[in-house]
């Protein structure tokens, strides 16, 4: 793997996302939310997308400079991204909404026409800085099928969480498959194969290579629950966003497909509205040790609270450098050549 530094991992999405149009601030947002996925170590979600991303919105797939509108209706926030990168929609969102639900307890936000907005556990974080709980959801391009069935109707729809405490948040960031459909991408673009039990092929039959299971379907996790969970999860995010739902969502990757209209579902809402936040702050320390004193089971090294392993990677990863595969380093500078920008280089 070829190690690149974080910093610089941000300035090369900044300026490639200048070079197409962007304003400073969104390129800003964007290059931070896509790095920090690759800090956290779902580089599925992080700098790899940078391409197809970059190649959509010269295509003008995707709108570099959305005007973001946003209807107040009582405590729903109804947004629409007109058709802007995700990580741009998003952050705007929650930007917004954050304030109203410091005041009011509680807002629900319903984002449409937007488009994939990187790692859910992000915006999670953001709404935790400003002593904020916060549940969020969005659909995605057809992945999983409904139990049964063998071809994909339900994105691969992640559900996240993220609670404050007195020091790094709880976030609980998952997908209703038994893997992120990202994933398969990467392994698809890194010519690796993939674990048994992650995919099936167009005809029903489970496969280890990532370009048949692209072509077939993601398995949801958990059987007949993680198909229900991601039912649910396109409820939300597609229709009562009123964007696309289930197969009628388009997707990135595709050559000649039009506006993928993504849905996000968000719920921000203040801790201090339920009790006093050092109460709950005490409580939720307790409980945390009290996971964390549970006796091991063999072969298992330590508990860790959800978010935990991901803030260790980051911390390594800022010190050592992100890791990238040959074949992602260079589509990455081939893409830098491509724009005029600079390149990417190793870390010394």
């Amino acid at each position: 793997m070829i190690l690149i530094d974080a910093d610089q991992a941000r300035q090369f999405c900044h300026d490639a996302f200048m070079s197409v149009g962007f304003k400073p601030e969104d390129a800003r947002i964007a290059s931070e939310i896509i790095v920090d996925a690759n800090l956290d170590g779902l580089d599925s979600h992080g700098i790899s997308r940078l391409p197809i991303y970059i190649q959509r919105l010269k295509e003008g797939r995707i709108n570099p400079h959305p005007e973001v509108t946003i209807h107040h209706n009582g405590n729903v926030m109804l947004v629409d991204g007109d058709n802007g990168l995700g990580q741009v929609v998003t952050y705007k969102a929650v930007e917004t909404g954050w304030p109203q639900a410091k005041e009011h307890g509680l807002v629900a936000i319903a984002i449409r026409h937007s488009n994939h907005f990187g790692q859910a556990g992000y915006y999670c974080k953001l709404a935790t800085q400003h002593h904020l709980f916060c549940m969020l959801t969005t659909n995605s391009p057809k992945g999983i099928p409904p139990w049964g069935g063998r071809e994909p109707y339900f994105g691969t729809n992640p559900i996240a969480f993220g609670f404050p405490t007195d020091g790094p948040p709880v976030i609980v960031d998952m997908s209703s498959s038994i893997v992120a459909r990202g994933k398969i991408i990467l392994a698809n673009k890194n010519k690796e194969t993939i674990p048994t039990g992650w995919a099936i092929d167009q005809q029903g039959r489970e496969t280890t290579n990532p370009a048949e299971a692209l072509k077939g379907a993601v398995l949801p996790f958990g059987g007949a629950k993680g198909y229900a969970l991601a039912l649910s999860m396109e409820i939300l995010a597609g229709i009562l966003t009123g964007a696309a739902f289930g197969p009628y969502v388009q997707s990135i990757y595709e050559q000649h497909a039009g506006e993928a209209n993504v849905g996000h579902f968000i719920l921000l809402s203040n801790v201090s509205h339920y009790l006093h936040y050092n109460e709950y702050l005490k409580r939720i320390s307790q409980m945390s040790d009290e996971i964390k004193a549970i006796p091991l089971r063999e072969g298992a090294d330590q508990i860790y609270i959800p978010g935990e392993r991901k803030r260790i990677t980051a911390t390594r990863r800022i010190k050592e450098g992100i890791p990238l595969s040959p074949e992602v380093y260079a589509e990455l500078n081939h893409l830098a050549a491509t724009l005029g920008i600079k390149r990417i280089e190793e870390c010394d």
